[in-house]
């Protein structure tokens, strides 16, 4: 029996016990969230390829993380038929129209609607409707960082923070635990391209976090673990078998077919206010690009 397929058995018979014993876990802590979205409107994508919008929320403790906005963004595509993977960044200050709201940031679309609001907004800019949208606090995702033994990046740049990592972080090849990733996927002021380039390390924290989970596939126990410790954070709609599904079509995704790009665009002021203007031609081209592949040929 192959790795995949023993990891997708590991993963479906997981998911179904965890639906028996952890059915109610989601009201008692709202730390990650996995919502099917609605795509009554949009352009329709290839059954082939799964999207899945991430977000990062930054909601304070005592604030919903559901109707808070979002810090770090990044449509996913999961081809199930080839591997192939791409992730799209959506740099969070994005202006853009956000149905029913005029227009405003991008992130400011989960504040105003909540999951199935700022899907509807990133798929109106890119042309391609995510599948669904997952949120997660930046807690539940340093406590997962480090129950996979931490990961492994390549930077491109130094950089450092005052408040969120006074030492910095070198160039090169390097490992980060929870905190650290946290603080790499976050800080934005000190990089040379701003909200860009912390899109693009974000991205970078998402392949860190795939190879890591790769990696220890194998180990008795670590997928089992892993799924047990989502479900008993998980807030969803999605019943176990769909659950299944996705996680097979995350399972299947080969590190060589991942592509990635940040959405470009220009910085700007509106009411005073900094605010990216997004190039919605580049947006529509990467969505035209990936719609029926999940892969992206240039950014």
């Amino acid at each position: 029996m192959n790795r995949v397929l023993r990891r997708l058995l590991s993963l479906g018979l997981v998911l179904a016990v965890a639906a028996v014993v952890v059915p109610d876990s989601a009201p008692r802590a709202e730390q990650v969230a996995l919502v099917k979205v609605d795509r009554s409107a949009g352009l329709s994508v290839s059954p082939g390829v799964v999207w899945i919008l991430a977000v990062g929320s930054d909601a304070r403790p005592g604030e919903s993380m559901l109707r808070s906005r979002g810090d770090a963004l990044q449509l996913i595509g999961l081809n199930t038929r080839t591997g192939a993977a791409t992730a799209i960044g959506i740099p969070r200050d994005s202006w853009v129209p956000i149905p029913g709201h005029g227009s405003s940031r991008v992130n400011a679309a989960l504040t105003f609607g909540g999951p199935q609001l700022l899907g509807r907004t990133v798929g109106n800019l890119v042309g391609v409707q995510p599948d669904y949208v997952f949120v997660t606090r930046f807690e539940f995702f340093e406590r997962m960082v480090n129950d996979i033994g931490g990961i492994e990046v390549r930077n491109p740049r130094a950089f450092s923070d005052q408040y969120l990592k006074k030492k910095g972080f070198k160039a090169g090849r390097i490992r980060l635990d929870g905190y650290q990733a946290h603080a790499f996927a976050r800080i934005r002021k000190s990089l040379p391209g701003g909200d860009f380039d912390r899109s693009a390390n974000q991205q970078r924290v998402l392949r860190g976090i795939g190879a890591a989970i790769r990696a220890r596939a194998d180990r008795p126990g670590f997928v089992e673990r892993g799924v047990v410790s989502v479900m008993r954070h998980l807030h969803t709609d999605l019943g176990p078998a769909e659950l299944y599904r996705l996680a097979q079509a995350i399972a299947q995704v080969e590190p060589r077919r991942i592509t990635t790009c940040v959405l470009p665009g220009g910085i700007g002021n509106i009411g005073g206010a900094s605010v990216v203007i997004p190039n919605v031609a580049a947006a529509r081209r990467y969505g035209d690009d990936a719609r029926r592949d999940a892969t992206i040929k240039r950014c």
